[in-house]
């Protein structure tokens, strides 16, 4: 196994030009727990984490959340303030081979003294999360695994049972802003020797730039100084000039695609124009293929809008024809005209509800026969039609269409018009037809 895939230790490296060129985010990793920025709600006061970890009483965990929060940093400071050596593998790049061979080493040194340390855990296939279960179970081994993704979809069962699982968040301006001001007084890590300074108000637009990444804003900033002259202040004219084109953090076919078309969706539901049309403006920075969104407003035309407005289904189906006859970057207009046409309409679910009922009925009770006065009277059917039998009464011979004949044997009541938007006059409509069908079932059969 190569040495440079383990980190025995975790001192602070020397001063030199080689520890120099290592990116600032690296040489600014808090090597204490004192040291580490934001995460109040794992490492704040009167946390139980804090104590376990200066006592070396962790055990295995999981710690997930988005890139640059500080998972590989909290892995660090574990092994640090508990003396332990951290075997990194990292799992991208890793195979079965080295990590038997790192299993073995983790081992030899015990897991008092040692943790292994898997970053990107969920890039395991299903036979190198299970090869880590032995040694998991028995004890010796310690696990800390860090992912960007959600570990219930991507980590196996035997595993999350066998570890505590810390979501990290994204970190806020604030915390973001006081690491960067810290990091330019820095001479032994830090841009300190650069002598240069900041403006507030620049590194908070940096610091909005970075999204709650950290390892983005130290990026932003050491190549912000690294082009000032030596004692030159950093405003923000220079932060707007040289962060023109911002990048939008978006994983397509990730857990940030679907959560922010999860935020699309809700936004609309819940009557939030403005809303419905950020969420929708970042999926299309971030690159989502428009036809993907445009499937989701013609299923939430009928599943959330419906009765309601009958137009949403016909407004959002020419969205779809619309992104895939024009394409981008034109059909951004009519996705926008759609979501906030939806966003904007009186919404009725009553159809998901008619629907899911009757197949709960049909899931439940004996599958009803259609009664013999509806059936067809082609062919077989009316060959077979048997004397006296009851037969269809035509509804346009009657007002309004009602007949007051039945046509299900056994009555059921599974739509539920609201009083929202059109629905309403649905509603009043199918009262006075209710009131007209007791009326011909009480009158002579004509």
């Amino acid at each position: 196994m190569q040495k440079d895939a383990m980190n025995f230790s975790l001192e602070q490296p020397a001063k030199s030009g080689q520890a120099r060129r290592r990116p600032l985010a690296e040489r600014m990793r808090p090597q204490t727990l004192s040291e580490v920025f934001g995460q109040q709600h794992l490492l704040g006061a009167g946390c139980l984490l804090p104590k376990l970890i200066r006592e070396n009483r962790v055990g295995n965990i999981l710690l997930a959340g988005p890139p640059g929060t500080g998972k590989t940093t909290l892995a660090s400071v574990i092994a640090q303030e508990g003396k332990c050596k951290l075997l990194k593998v990292n799992a991208v790049t890793s195979n079965v081979a080295e990590l038997r061979e790192t299993l073995k080493l983790a081992r030899y040194h015990g897991a008092d003294h040692c943790y292994l340390f898997v970053d990107e855990i969920h890039r395991f296939n299903k036979a190198q999360q299970d090869l880590l279960l032995p040694d998991i179970e028995s004890g010796e081994v310690r696990l800390i695994g860090a992912t960007t993704h959600n570990p219930r979809y991507y980590i196996i069962d035997p595993l999350l049972s066998r570890s505590h699982l810390f979501t990290l968040k994204s970190l806020s301006q604030e915390v973001i802003v006081e690491a960067l001001a810290e990091c330019l007084t820095n001479i032994d890590r830090g841009l300190g020797d650069r002598k240069c300074t900041a403006q507030r108000e620049a590194l908070f637009k940096l610091a909005l730039f970075a999204e709650g990444d950290m390892r983005r804003a130290y990026n932003l900033l050491e190549t912000m100084v690294e082009g000032l002259s030596t004692g030159a202040s950093l405003g923000d004219a220079e932060v707007s000039a040289f962060a023109q084109e911002r990048g939008v953090r978006y994983d397509r076919d990730e857990d940030e695609h679907y959560d922010t078309a999860s935020a699309l969706i809700k936004s609309m539901r819940g009557n939030d124009p403005d809303a419905a049309v950020y969420w929708l403006a970042k999926m299309l920075a971030g690159g989502e293929d428009p036809r993907f969104i445009a499937r989701r407003l013609v299923i939430f035309a009928s599943e959330d809008v419906g009765l309601a407005d009958s137009r949403a289904l016909l407004m959002a189906d020419a969205a779809f024809r619309a992104c895939e006859t024009i394409g981008l970057p034109e059909c951004e207009l009519n996705l926008a005209h759609v979501v906030l046409f939806l966003a904007t309409c009186p919404k009725s679910n009553s159809a998901t509800l008619a629907i899911a009922e009757a197949k709960r009925v049909l899931l439940e009770q004996p599958v009803q026969s259609v009664p013999s006065s509806v059936r067809d009277r082609h062919g077989r059917n009316r060959k077979d039609r048997e004397e006296g039998e009851e037969g269809y009464l035509y509804s346009h011979e009657f007002p309004e269409n009602i007949s007051g004949q039945e046509y299900l044997e056994k009555p059921l009541t599974l739509y539920c018009p609201k009083k929202s938007g059109a629905e309403s006059a649905i509603s009043e409509r199918l009262d006075k037809w209710k009131a007209l069908r007791q009326l011909a079932q009480k009158s002579p059969k004509q």
